[in-house]
């Protein structure tokens, strides 16, 4: 049980400080909309994976064409993250006074998770394999994988969101819309990312001509 609890602890850390637009998000609503924002937007793999398991077992049981799925979940996804980067770089001012952004955070990170094949592949390639080999050792096993995973993963978001709510008031005025701005370029780049991503699945990668 210890190995698939520090597996499942290696894993659920890696995911969570990696790169990525929920990191993003993570970032930027707490700016926007405080550390209870952020917080928020940590906790929509909670809501999404849950789904995300069961869908991704289906299709693995019913479907062949399963990058073309993966395909079309890219592709959706760039446009979300690219409408992201959009609301980033028209930011013009800090919100001075502004506090928590409600439920709207918690809806961009569940929209964005949703529509990233990052969490698909995840659960397809590595997740689903390692709990039903947990499993067979144990339910004990398995649960270790999954918390510790969940634990590590949803923790260092919140952890990032902390530290970002911290240093917020000293990006008041034009720190602040840069900050934002540069935010916005890197949602963008993950745009992109999921864009060629999905064009790769789909097969036409190749057929525009690029490499």
């Amino acid at each position: 049980m210890f190995a698939y609890l520090v597996s499942g602890a290696v894993f659920g850390l890696s995911a969570g400080i990696s790169p990525g637009p929920l990191l993003t998000l993570v970032i930027t609503e707490t700016l926007r909309g405080g550390l209870r924002a952020g917080i928020r937007v940590a906790f929509a793999p909670l809501i999404t994976d849950i789904p995300i398991v069961v869908l991704t077992l289906f299709i693995i049981s019913t479907l062949t064409h399963f990058n073309v799925f993966l395909g079309s979940i890219a592709l959706l996804g760039a446009l979300f993250v690219a409408y992201l980067g959009y609301e980033s770089l028209s930011v013009k001012e800090f919100p001075v006074g502004a506090g928590d952004s409600g439920s709207r955070s918690l809806k961009k990170g569940v929209v964005a998770n949703l529509l990233n094949p990052h969490p698909y592949l995840f659960w397809f390639s590595v997740g689903s394999p390692l709990v039903m080999k947990a499993y067979a050792s144990g339910l004990l096993s398995a649960a270790a994988f999954v918390g510790s995973f969940y634990v590590l993963l949803v923790g260092s978001k919140v952890a990032v969101a902390v530290a970002v709510s911290r240093s917020r008031d000293l990006l008041a005025g034009n720190a602040y819309r840069y900050t934002m701005m540069a935010l916005g370029v890197v949602l963008f780049v993950f745009a992109a990312i999921l864009l060629r991503e999905g064009l790769i699945l789909l097969g036409w990668w190749p057929c525009l001509g690029v490499s």
